[in-house]
């Protein structure tokens, strides 16, 4: 699938499939995807997850980052664009009426043994091909685990906004969490320091040292789930003064140590 290369536009409605024979629930085998995707939305509930790397998905609130300990709750109708490059990914779909509290926005779902081997095993039937009546078992049991998934969401998001200047700023920590500095953040924003720190408290709802502690905690998600490098080299990797600090940051965000939450990652 080639790359979409604006990623501003907004696609609207995109339906995977006929909506006259829409099925229960199916799976898209993402493997060879290569995108960035402009903003859009689908007509069924979408669960998506790389069993290696790491994807992005945006919405209206926030960036969101998917390693693989993590995986993305879109519920129909939630516009969004995501991104995703070649990567072991998957996406389960499921028509909005087997999950009526859906909720709204994109939710970040811890990943469970369970789960992981069932978004694997959904790979069985796309979403194309329809269902035999063991597929149609699987998704109405897979449908009933979500409603209890996506009520114990992750607080691991970046918050977006609409401000022009305050999203140079942002996008500058974005893409160099560890090695982002006030003074060029500053500088492609074209804002004073007092007017950065009050337009993130206001506009964000967290402080601009918050916003650049949370993108490196997000950043460290992925070696730290996805390598065997030790907790140390990956928080100066991430930009933190010391492992105990970056301990700290970890646990205050998820409630779990960076040991625990590696632990819990692994297949």
């Amino acid at each position: 699938m080639p790359a979409i290369i604006d990623p501003d536009r907004d696609l609207g409605l995109i339906s995977l499939t006929d909506r006259a024979p829409r099925p229960f629930g199916g799976a898209v085998v993402q493997d060879e995807y290569d995108l960035h995707a402009p903003w859009h939305h689908h007509d069924m509930h979408q669960l998506q997850y790389a069993f290696e790397g790491s994807m992005d998905v945006e919405d209206n609130h926030g960036r969101h980052v998917l390693p693989r300990s993590l995986a993305g709750w879109i519920p129909a109708g939630t516009r969004h664009r995501n991104s995703l490059h070649r990567i072991r990914s998957v996406s389960v779909l499921l028509s909005p009426g087997c999950v009526p509290e859906a909720g709204t926005g994109v939710r970040i779902l811890r990943v469970s043994p369970l789960m992981r081997e069932m978004l694997a095993e959904a790979a069985r039937w796309p979403l194309e091909g329809g269902l035999d009546a063991t597929g149609r078992a699987f998704f109405a049991a897979f449908a009933r685990l979500c409603r209890e998934w996506i009520a114990d969401r992750a607080p691991l998001t970046l918050p977006s906004t609409t401000d022009p200047a305050l999203g140079r700023a942002l996008a500058h920590v974005r893409a160099d969490p560890a090695g982002s500095r006030m003074r060029e953040a500053l500088h492609a924003a074209g804002l004073s320091e007092r007017t950065l720190r009050r337009r993130c408290q206001a506009q964000i709802g967290m402080g601009w040292d918050e916003y650049r502690r949370r993108a490196r905690l997000l950043a460290s998600l992925e070696p730290l789930t996805a390598t065997t490098r030790s907790i140390a080299r990956i928080a100066a990797d991430a930009g933190f003064e010391s492992q105990s600090a970056y301990a700290r940051a970890f646990r205050l965000l998820t409630g779990q140590t960076p040991t625990e939450f590696r632990r819990q990652s692994r297949p």
